[in-house]
């Protein structure tokens, strides 16, 4: 994309930021999260503060040399472009600084994080510029990603009971609820937070409701 034959792509935020590219961040995509952190062989006693002087190995000079500078660190920043994590014993770093997400990798190669994150990432749309089918491809991916936080619930409620169901299931603008045809029943149907499938279900049973059904949105605007 710096090279100017790209109008959008998705990569890390670290990456973007490390590259220093000509384009900007237009919207996470919340997936793909990560931190960038210092990690130095168990049972060591380096802090960010004692890093001063010493080797510090990454695979992202630029990001990492920002933050230094922006903590008043003054260490050599070994730039690597792979294996990172086995730097440190085969005497090329006192430390280094990686992407992490589970941890694994380090903890195989005798190493444990220590400081706070340096950097948070995650996967993100990034553009050189704007344009109307850039604003267009960001509406379809946020009804993806606003999608996966949301389930469709329906259930049929006694209709002296609707009043109270729907303040368990708000939804967005307002649950919808329509007569069934066995009378003094209702069909209700609302978009529910993923998270909270569970309580929300419980707790419509528990008031009487009844053929609770959960469904997938692959897709939605608000």
């Amino acid at each position: 994309m710096g090279s100017g034959e790209l109008d959008a792509g998705i990569t890390g935020r670290d990456l973007l930021v490390d590259s220093d590219a000509p384009a900007k961040e237009v919207l996470g995509l919340n997936f793909g999260a990560s931190t960038f952190r210092f990690a130095a062989l168990a049972g060591s006693t380096l802090s960010i503060s004692s890093l001063s002087g010493k080797r510090v190995a990454t695979a992202y000079p630029v990001l990492l040399e920002k933050y230094l500078k922006e903590q008043g660190v003054n260490a050599k920043v070994v730039r690597l472009d792979g294996a990172v994590e086995t730097s440190v014993r085969l005497g090329v770093a006192d430390a280094i600084a990686d992407v992490v997400s589970t941890g694994t990798t380090l903890r195989q190669a005798g190493l444990e994080i220590f400081g706070e994150p340096i950097f948070k990432s995650e996967a993100v749309l990034i553009s050189r510029s704007q344009s109307p089918a850039l604003e267009t491809l960001i509406r379809r991916l946020q009804g993806v990603i606003i999608a996966r936080q949301y389930v469709l619930m329906d259930y049929d409620i006694s209709n002296d009971l609707v009043e109270a169901a729907c303040k368990i299931t708000p939804g967005i603008e307002s649950p919808t609820v329509s007569p069934l045809h066995s009378s003094g029943w209702s069909a209700v149907r609302a978009m529910v937070p993923r998270k909270e499938t569970n309580r929300v279900m419980d707790e419509l049973w528990n008031l009487g409701a009844r053929g609770i059904l959960v469904t997938d949105i692959h897709a939605c605007r608000l």
